[in-house]
C-alpha cells in the first residue's frame, strides 16, 4: 500500500518500519489486517474506528480509505544577484531530504523562466537522512534510491523546458546541491561510511555527469554538476549557502544555520570558516512529534500569548490537524511564558499533555524531542564560537537558512534558547541553497569548478569527536529562565 499512497500525500516518516503514526489512514469500506506494530502504535478505539498504519497493510481486496490531503508550501528563491552573462540555459536544483526545487534560467539575462517543486520521492523510505542511509546500505537500496531521485529530477527538468517553451538542447549547465547523504545517493557513491562512526566519507568532491549518464532524455550537450560537500554531514547545500550570504567575503564574524534534521552551522569571516553538523533529529520538521506534520494545510504554525490565554494559527484556515516545527517552537515558548512548562521541560502541573487546540495536544515526549533538537543546535553554535574565542555578542549577524529558518518566530527561538541571540541580529535568509546553486551557474571557481579555495578556507569540525560536546549539549537542553537571554 505504501507506494500507492505516497503519491497521494501519505507520509512514511519512519520509512515504513511501523515505528511511528505518520502514515495513518482510515478504512471506510473493506478489510485491512492489524498486526503487532499497529496494536503497539494505535489505541484499541482507533483500531475499532478503522484506523490503520498504511505501511503495515497489504492490499488483498478493494478498499475505500480516508486520507488527509495536505498542501505544503515549498520555499523557492526570487532573489536578484550580480552575474556575468553567458550563453544558453541553466538549471539550478536544490535537492533536499524532504523537498525538491528546480529553476530554469536564461544565462544571458539571469531571468528565471520556470520553477518546479516536488516532494522528494525517496521520502517513502524514511523522512530523515539516517533512514535513507540505512535503506541504502541494505541490498540494492542504494541503487533504488539513486535511480529514483535521478529520474525525478530529470522529469522536473523536462517539465521546466516544456513550461518555458524552450528547446532542451540549449541547456548548457545543471547545478545540483544537497546534503552529504543526498550527494552520495544521487551520485551513486558508497553511503556506508555515513552509517557508522565517525560518519565521514572520503568522496566529498565535485561530481560531474552528462545528462545521458543519468538517464535524462534531453540534450546530452550540457554538463551536470553536483557541487562538493564540506564535511561528513555538511553538504554542498551549505557551500551554496556560503556563496549566497557571502560569508567567505565578510570582515565581521557571521554565522549561517540551516535548521533541519541535521542542523548545519557555519561561523566565520573572510579569513576562516568553521562548519559543523549536529544530529538535531527531525523535530523541526514535525517528525517524532505525537501530532507532528509538515508546515502544510491543517498545521498549527503559530502560537501566541495574550494574558494567560494562547491562540493558535492554523495553515489553510481549516480545523487543526497537527503541529509543525514552527508551531512546536512557538507552543513551547508560549508554555514557558504562561508557566505551563518549567525550564527543565516538565509540565508545571505534572500532567503528560497540554491541549493547544482540539484535538491537537503537546505531550511531554514532544517537549523532550524539541529539547534534544535545540540543545544540539545551541551546543554546536556555542562550540564553534568558542573555537574563535568569541561569544554571542561578538557575532555580527546570524542567517537562518531553509524553510524552517524562514518561518520560525525569532523571539520564540530565543525564548527556548535555540537561537540565543538578540532578534535584531538574526535574519531569515530564505532558500540559500537554491540561490547559491544559481550563483554557481555563473561561476566556476577555478577551471574544474571544485571550489577548492573556499573548501580550503573552511574547516570541518567533528563535534562528535569533541569530548566537551556532550557536556555542552546537556547544558543547552534546559530552557532559559524567564528574562534570560543575551
Amino acid at each position: 500500500m505504501r507506494d500507492l499512497l505516497f503519491a497521494q500525500g501519505v507520509e512514511f516518516p519512519c520509512g515504513g518500519q511501523g515505528r511511528c503514526r505518520g502514515c495513518r489512514v482510515r478504512v471506510l469500506e473493506g478489510k485491512a489486517s492489524v498486526n503487532d506494530a499497529q496494536r503497539e502504535r494505535l489505541s484499541a478505539d482507533e483500531i475499532a474506528d478503522g484506523w490503520r498504519l498504511a505501511c503495515q497493510c497489504s492490499l488483498e481486496d478493494d478498499l475505500v480509505i480516508e486520507l488527509r490531503q495536505w498542501d505544503a508550501a515549498i520555499l523557492v528563491d526570487d532573489s536578484t544577484f550580480a552575474f556575468e552573462p553567458r550563453a544558453g540555459l541553466g538549471v539550478a536544483v536544490d535537492l533536499g531530504t524532504t523537498t525538491l526545487v528546480a529553476q530554469l534560467l536564461d544565462l544571458s539575462t539571469g531571468h528565471v523562466l520556470a520553477v518546479r517543486t516536488a516532494l522528494n520521492s525517496q521520502a517513502r523510505f524514511g523522512a530523515d537522512v539516517m533512514s535513507r542511509v540505512q535503506f541504502a546500505v541494505a541490498k540494492d537500496g542504494a541503487l533504488q534510491l539513486r535511480d529514483l531521485i535521478r529520474q525525478q529530477i530529470g522529469t522536473l527538468i523536462s517539465q521546466l523546458v516544456f513550461a518555458a517553451g524552450v528547446p532542451d538542447e540549449k541547456i548548457e549547465d545543471v547545478v545540483v546541491v544537497g546534503n552529504t547523504v543526498m550527494h552520495h545517493l544521487f551520485c551513486g557513491l558508497d553511503a556506508e561510511p555515513l552509517s557508522r562512526y565517525p560518519f565521514e566519507s572520503d568522496q566529498l568532491g565535485l561530481q560531474t555527469f552528462r545528462p545521458g549518464e543519468l538517464g535524462w532524455k534531453f540534450s546530452d550537450v550540457g554538463r551536470v554538476r553536483f557541487l562538493p560537500c564540506l564535511g561528513g554531514f555538511v553538504g554542498s547545500d551549505i557551500l551554496a549557502g556560503i556563496l549566497a550570504t557571502s560569508l567567505n567575503e565578510r570582515e565581521d564574524l557571521t554565522g549561517l544555520v540551516d535548521l533541519g534534521t541535521n542542523g548545519e552551522i557555519v561561523i566565520g569571516n573572510r579569513r576562516q570558516l568553521l562548519c559543523a553538523s549536529t544530529a538535531a533529529g527531525p523535530a523541526f520538521e514535525g517528525a517524532r512529534i505525537s501530532m507532528g506534520m509538515r508546515a502544510a494545510t491543517g498545521a498549527i504554525s503559530e502560537v501566541t500569548v495574550e494574558g494567560q490565554a494562547i491562540h493558535c494559527h492554523v495553515l489553510g484556515n481549516v480545523p487543526p490537524q497537527g503541529l509543525c516545527g514552527s508551531g512546536l517552537v512557538d507552543a513551547v515558548a508560549a508554555g514557558l511564558e504562561v508557566e505551563r512548562i518549567q525550564p527543565s521541560g516538565r509540565f508545571t502541573d505534572g500532567s503528560g499533555a497540554w491541549e493547544l487546540a482540539a484535538p491537537v495536544i503537546l505531550t511531554q515526549s514532544d517537549i523532550r524531542e524539541l529539547q534534544l533538537a535545540k540543545g544540539a543546535i545551541a551546543a554546536g553554535i556555542r562550540m564553534l564560537l568558542d573555537r574563535f574565542g568569541a561569544s554571542a555578542v561578538d557575532l555580527k549577524k546570524l542567517y537562518l537558512a531553509g524553510a524552517f529558518g524562514n518561518y520560525i518566530n525569532r523571539v520564540s527561538a530565543q525564548r527556548i534558547g535555540l537561537i540565543n541571540f538578540p532578534a535584531e541580529k538574526v535574519e531569515a535568509a530564505g532558500n540559500t541553497a537554491l540561490l547559491g546553486a544559481k550563483l554557481a551557474l555563473f561561476r566556476s571557481d577555478g577551471e574544474d569548478g571544485s571550489y577548492a579555495r573556499l573548501r580550503h578556507q573552511t574547516e570541518h569540525v567533528a563535534l562528535n569527536a569533541d569530548l566537551s560536546f556532550q557536556e555542552t549539549f546537556v547544558k543547552e537542553m534546559a530552557f532559559p529562565n524567564r528574562g534570560a537571554g543575551n
